[in-house]
């Protein structure tokens, strides 16, 4: 373990890379702590214990919404910008083209779209939340003038953000949104940590609650850890190829497909669409009116922790088939195994194989829908059983998937550049 970290530290390229990262997440946490003007403290906390949703949309902002800083839209707009676009590329085939067909300059222009589209939500969303956050006493009136600066600053910050999260994609180490998203998780630790402690403290709860709570908490990290390993393995054989006087192929193999190949992506998805509706509710509840009464019930709604729960969990599901059929494709993967020569045993190449491709990941899809929509109604469940609130990363849900995704494939990626580093010294 340690030599391992020595060996990275001695490689200039993977440490520059590491401390790029590393230096994002400090400019990060700065922003992330600094308030906009105006805020009333006591009722900033009294906001987030009576409205737990935005509790949990403060998981994906990093408690930067807590704090209502200057990022405090997260990385929220850009997600969503991104979700409604892979949702047209449905409806429309050339935006499907574009997507899949077009290789990297294909996918460099979609980006670019979502990017455009993120400025009108952002400012969307941030005109919804200071007026929300206005009209519940959490931060003072603003002038039209000091409202339209605030919204300008807000959608700076975000896309301050997605910026940053390109960065770390582009010269860092692993998936700049995700790892963004981890940060502002583990920033949070130690509070959660401090709470956990004090609820142990007052002693207010019996033995077993504390126990289940321990043991689903070790149970939920070791459930993430093996599903995100776990991978079902097709044989693939490759003929025998004469190119002059050489023999190629002849060889076999196996293509890897995870149980859970769209990874946290679906609960992210889900989360986004999921608040929506309850932060608009609540953005009309205070017009007055007939409409203002639909808000309210609208609201009163997706606040109840049943009809949250079971929602959240259908989304999670749909949201992880939805995202693989997006992003893999089993017509793709054949034409490129028939191209090389590629075969799966007992299966025709073309079509035939497309099709057990398509059979085999829909089999493994539901065990992975599933086991994302517990992991993400767990933390409610859990609380319920044992009236523990306060902790919630350790029983986990959104958070523990999130951090144990991120640092597996972290791992994996520094793991591969090491091995390309020996593979170039042979």
């Amino acid at each position: 373990m340690f030599g391992k970290i020595i060996q990275i530290f001695k490689i200039k390229e993977l440490r520059n890379k590491i401390l790029f990262v590393l230096g994002i997440f400090v400019i990060f946490r700065i922003m992330a702590n600094i308030p906009i003007p105006g805020i009333d403290r006591q009722a900033l906390e009294t906001f987030f214990e009576q409205f737990r949703i935005f509790g949990l949309l403060n998981v994906f902002t990093g408690g930067a919404l807590d704090k209502l800083s200057i990022v405090m839209l997260g990385l929220g707009p850009y997600i969503t910008a991104t979700i409604i676009l892979q949702l047209l590329t449905m409806i429309f085939p050339q935006l499907e083209r574009l997507y899949k067909e077009e290789g990297e300059a294909g996918r460099q222009k979609f980006n670019q779209y979502g990017r455009m589209l993120t400025v009108p939500l952002a400012m969307l969303q941030g005109y919804g939340m200071l007026t929300l956050f206005q009209r519940q006493g959490v931060i003072s009136r603003l002038s039209p003038l000091l409202l339209f600066t605030s919204i300008l600053i807000i959608t700076a910050g975000a896309l301050f953000l997605m910026w940053l999260g390109e960065l770390i994609s582009e010269k860092g180490i692993g998936e700049g949104v995700s790892l963004l998203i981890f940060a502002g998780i583990i920033a949070d630790f130690p509070t959660n940590i401090r709470q956990i402690i004090l609820t142990v403290k007052m002693g207010n709860l019996p033995l077993y609650s504390y126990l289940i709570f321990f043991s689903m908490a070790l149970l939920i990290i070791a459930g993430v850890v093996l599903v995100n390993e776990a991978r079902r393995n097709i044989p693939v054989s490759y003929a025998k190829r004469v190119r002059g006087m050489r023999l190629y192929g002849g060889a076999s193999t196996y293509l890897p497909i995870n149980i859970n190949p769209a990874g946290v992506m679906p609960i992210i998805f889900a989360m986004s669409v999921l608040l929506f509706p309850g932060m608009i509710a609540n953005f009309l509840t205070g017009t007055g009116g007939r409409i203002g009464q639909i808000a309210q019930q609208v609201g009163n709604f997706f606040q109840n922790p049943l009809v949250y729960g079971i929602l959240y969990f259908l989304l999670v599901c749909l949201f992880t088939f939805f995202y693989t059929a997006v992003t893999f494709d089993p017509k793709s993967i054949s034409e490129n195994l028939q191209k090389m020569g590629g075969f799966i045993p007992g299966i025709r190449p073309g079509t035939s194989t497309s099709n057990f491709l398509s059979y085999i990941l829909n089999r493994i899809l539901l065990i992975g829908a599933l086991f994302l929509g517990v992991i993400a109604v767990m933390p409610s469940v859990i609380g319920e059983i044992t009236k523990i609130m306060a902790f919630q990363f350790l029983i986990g849900g959104t958070g523990i998937l999130i951090v144990v995704s991120v640092v597996l494939e972290t791992v994996r990626q520094i793991n591969a550049q090491l091995e390309m580093r020996e593979y170039e010294r042979l």
